[in-house]
Order: C-alpha cells, then structure tokens, then sequence
C-alpha cells in the first residue's frame, strides 16, 4: 500500500509522512502535547499544518503507565470537542483517532466523517473493533503490545523480540483482511511492554517488519527509550528523537508519529535528500 485513502483524503506513503499527535488529555506524558482548549487545540493544529505535517494524531486517553482511567463518554467528549475545532480549522487534513473502543471510533466518526483508528491493543481490548473498522471502510492502525498500560511493563519476557512481533502482526493482519479491512498500517510500539534494550533491538531490526506487506509507524517521540538513556526528561528529549527518528527513516517506517512537526518534516527532507544522492 503506497497510497493511504481516508474519506477524501490521499496520502502519498512513498514519501514519510509526518503524524502529529494533538493530545486532549489532561496527563499525557509530554506537557507539551497537551491541548486541554479549543483555543490552545486550534493553535496546534494551525502550527502543524504550517509546519508541513501530513495528518493529525487525536487522544483522549492517556496511554502512560498509571494514568487514569477515563469512561466511553468521557473519551468521547474530548475527542468531539477536538475534532470540531479540527475539522473547521484544518479541513485538509486527515485524522488518526487514538482509542482502543470501538463504540467510540464509531461514534467520532459518524458525527466527524472518516478517520485513520489507531489501536494501541490492536483489538485486545475490543473485539468488535476490527469488525467496526471494515465496516466503516476506514484504515486501521494496529499496534504491538502485551497486555495494557497499568501491567505491560511487567509483560516484558522475549526470545526474539522481532520475532515475536513479527508473528503478532502476522496473526492480527490474518484476522483483519477475514473481517475486511483493507488499509492495515503496523505500528511495533516502541515503549509498550518492553525494556529500553528490547526497544533499541527492535528499533535495529525493524526492517524485517517491512516484508510483511503493511506501511509501518514509528512513535519514539520523547519516549523514556530517549530521555533516560540521556539522564533527561521528555521536556529536553528532542534532540535524541530527532536523531532517532532518521535511523526509524533508515529501518523504512512510512509515518513518524511525532511531538514536534517541524523538526519531523526537516528529517524527512533531509531523508529524502541524501536518498536521492546515494
């Protein structure tokens, strides 16, 4: 899949894209992505959009370890409210929606019209979700994790870490094309249930996730992979994305899930620069 289509919108995955994540929630890990007003949501997507970003990235529940636990409705409301101001400020540009249920994919997107579903469970948590995704006709990114953000980083035992992610895909993306969906992008979850070894092994070997026939994400934005190895903290952790986010390029990821659209989309130019003269 070289084109992703949301609703009307065409994405070129021959070229990286650049996600920016718009978070609504009022503790997700980075303060930065935090946009708890319509005001504050419109100015981050205005400034996205300026800086080049190819689509936009909407949460409503915090995925971080000990965050709190936020009901179908609640969930629903924040991500209402972020869409609304989204769609009047920045029409052009297509939205991932960050939930694991499906009775709230459903709902944004019948008031919102199609979105991307980015599933941190890749249906674990909701098994009609892969059923709600074809039946809405729109793409569906699926994610490696064992069990949920309060018990995964005690879910850390691999052999093979690529291995086993690479066979996780391969039994998700079965069940996805039996239920119908037809764009499936894999996202290897890089700091979900896994050491800061296991993460950097996985981040190395990533390109054998390519030949399993899906565009890949990568989401190591100002993860605790970067800023504990630099002795930091989110805050002060763009340099190392940064860094990171070309080796992710080199690995052959198709979309970079990111904090910071500007510095994302200079990689990318610079990427596509030195691929060009190599």
């Amino acid at each position: 899949m070289t084109t992703l289509t949301v609703g009307s919108h065409r994405i070129d995955l021959s070229i990286p894209a650049v996600m920016t994540i718009v978070n609504v929630t009022p503790d997700s890990f980075y303060a930065g992505s935090r946009t708890a007003s319509a005001e504050t949501i419109a100015a981050r997507v205005r400034e996205a959009a300026a800086a080049g970003t190819s689509m936009l990235a909407v949460g409503g529940y915090s995925s971080r370890p000990g965050a709190e636990d936020v009901s179908p409705g609640e969930e629903t409301r924040r991500l209402a409210a972020a869409l609304e101001v989204i769609r009047r400020e920045v029409p052009e540009l297509p939205v991932s929606l960050d939930t694991f249920r499906a009775e709230v994919a459903e709902r944004i997107i019948r008031d919102y019209g199609p979105c991307l579903i980015n599933d941190i469970t890749a249906g674990e948590a909701d098994p009609s979700m892969f059923g709600t995704a074809a039946r809405l006709g729109v793409p569906y990114i699926a994610m490696h994790m064992r069990g949920m953000p309060d018990n995964m980083q005690q879910l850390t035992d691999y052999r093979d870490i690529t291995a086993e992610v690479s066979s996780y895909f391969e039994e998700k993306m079965q069940r996805l094309q039996e239920a119908g969906v037809q764009q499936v992008i894999l996202d290897p979850g890089f700091g979900f249930a896994k050491t800061a070894e296991q993460n950097y092994e996985l981040l190395a070997r990533m390109h054998r996730l390519t030949g399993l026939g899906c565009p890949l994400l990568a989401g190591i934005s100002r993860k605790s992979m970067i800023y504990k190895v630099l002795d930091t903290d989110p805050a002060d952790a763009l340099t190392g994305t940064t860094a990171l986010h070309w080796e992710c390029l080199r690995q052959g990821a198709a979309i970079l899930r990111v904090h910071d659209t500007r510095e994302a989309v200079q990689v990318v130019r610079l990427w596509r620069k030195f691929r060009e003269n190599s």
